[in-house]
């Protein structure tokens, strides 16, 4: 299995290197990485194109650069990035996660396992037994276990951490469902609409961890996280009383590409 992890930046410079040197050391099997970087004025791209440069070889490449300059946003960088790895450079699985260490990067092969074991979709779970949010407050971390336990309620199925952004997916779900929103809210409506298609879905825990260079893009205020708080909780709703026209979300789960 081909995998590749899609990295989305925005002035991630001090830590963009030691991620991706950790990444290659911990995925084992055929692997690349592609960062889609947002233009970052801390020239985060610049790095990476010095790893690359490093770290790649004629016909070997390990280190990929997608530079955005006309365009923005998580949600955007990460389609992008799956777009490009499976449709250029013919990714069997696709993976992605947060760039600020929080996540780390050691927990991902337990995620390609779970695919190799004959999961569609594999992510990583703070809120499953063995997972824990350590690199947020009590009031962000509180109002993440609200809004997950909200989220399970009204859609149902195997998730636990709806919000997760640690996910690892074969090509065929990512084919068939791209993601929507402008921020992390994107993971909810991914998650649900993949379990509504019939997508085996599995999880594996992990420790989220705090970061330790940079400044968080999810918040860094009470009001922050209730605003981004309030799209999710609307997310959750749309989707519980949406209406699917898409015909691919009654189709026969044997058709299913598995390989």
């Amino acid at each position: 299995m081909f995998v590749c992890t899609v990295l989305p930046t925005y002035n991630e410079r001090e830590n963009i290197e030691p991620l991706i040197r950790r990444l290659l050391a911990a995925v084992e099997q055929p692997y690349v990485v592609l960062v889609v970087d947002d233009d970052s004025p801390d020239g985060t791209w610049q790095v990476v194109e010095a790893l690359a440069q490093e770290l790649n070889s004629p016909g070997h490449q390990r280190v990929l650069l997608i530079r955005r300059r006309n365009q923005s946003g998580l949600t955007s960088a990460i389609q992008r990035g799956i777009d490009e790895a499976i449709e250029q450079y013919g990714a069997d699985a696709v993976t992605w996660m947060d760039c600020d260490l929080s996540m780390p990067p050691e927990e991902l092969p337990r995620l390609l396992a779970l695919l190799e074991q004959g999961a569609d979709m594999a992510l990583g779970s703070r809120w499953m037994v063995g997972g824990a949010d350590v690199a947020h407050g009590p009031v962000a971390r509180g109002l993440s276990w609200l809004i997950n336990r909200f989220a399970s309620a009204l859609l149902g199925g195997p998730v636990t951490d709806w919000t997760s952004g640690f996910i690892a997916a074969r090509a065929a779900p990512l084919r068939s469902v791209r993601l929507r929103g402008d921020y992390g809210e994107y993971c909810i409506d991914l998650l649900a609409r993949c379990v509504r298609q019939g997508w085996q879905v599995q999880e594996a825990p992990y420790r989220c961890l705090p970061r330790t260079a940079g400044t968080s893009k999810t918040g860094v205020n009470l009001w922050d996280y209730l605003v981004k708080g309030r799209k999710y909780i609307r997310t959750i709703v749309d989707l519980r009383f949406e209406v699917s026209t898409n015909p691919g979300d009654q189709r026969d789960a044997d058709s299913r590409d598995l390989n």
